[in-house]
């Protein structure tokens, strides 16, 4: 199968996630300083989650760039991912309105979980396809900064669970980090 339809499928679903994530955004009840105080941990919440949405479609696109061809296992992969990502405004928005909140930060972080295994099981699926000799199998073969995000994405939530709800969230945002600059391996094996 040709990749086109699945770059332009997930390119889409991406935008609208993020067009969702901000109508999600609540304005401030007055026209000061000091009222948008009152929303700004929302802003914040907003801002990583459309950072990690940028992530994502930037990563995706960088692997997708060097793949060849995807099969079904791909397309599954790839509609778990997006399953994922489109969980973001709903998770975003309840962290906005209950930062502090156990549940609400242990569902972000299961959420962003899903959403790096996904990312995951989209790579391996690829390198099933493509091949371990191919671009995409070679950048997988010593790909560990996504198993190192898996790993802190579980410390994320132990860490909430047993210290306080909102670690989940900075250690979320600090490995941002991580993937803030997409791959450059994809550069050199292309």
């Amino acid at each position: 199968m040709p990749k086109t339809r699945i770059e332009a499928f997930t390119d889409a679903v991406i935008a609208i996630v993020m067009t969702i994530l901000v109508l999600e955004l609540k304005k401030p009840e007055g026209d000061t300083w000091k009222a948008f105080e009152g929303t700004g941990h929302q802003f914040v919440i907003y801002l990583i989650s459309f950072i990690l949405l940028a992530i994502y479609w930037n990563n995706h696109h960088h692997m997708f760039h060097i793949v060849r061809k995807v099969d079904g296992w791909v397309l599954w992969a790839n509609n778990f991912l997006i399953l994922m990502m489109s969980l973001f405004p709903f998770a975003t928005a309840w962290v906005g309105d209950h930062p502090t909140s156990l549940a609400p930060q242990l569902l972000y972080g299961m959420i962003l979980f899903g959403a790096d295994l996904a990312y995951l099981l989209v790579g391996l699926s690829l390198v099933r396809v493509n091949g371990k000799n191919s671009a995409v199998g070679r950048l997988f073969s010593h790909y560990h900064k996504i198993y190192v995000t898996l790993l802190l994405n579980i410390v994320a939530l132990f860490a909430g669970w047993l210290i306080h709800p909102m670690s989940v969230l900075v250690v979320n945002g600090l490995m941002l980090l991580l993937w803030f600059i997409p791959e450059k391996k994809i550069e050199k094996i292309n």
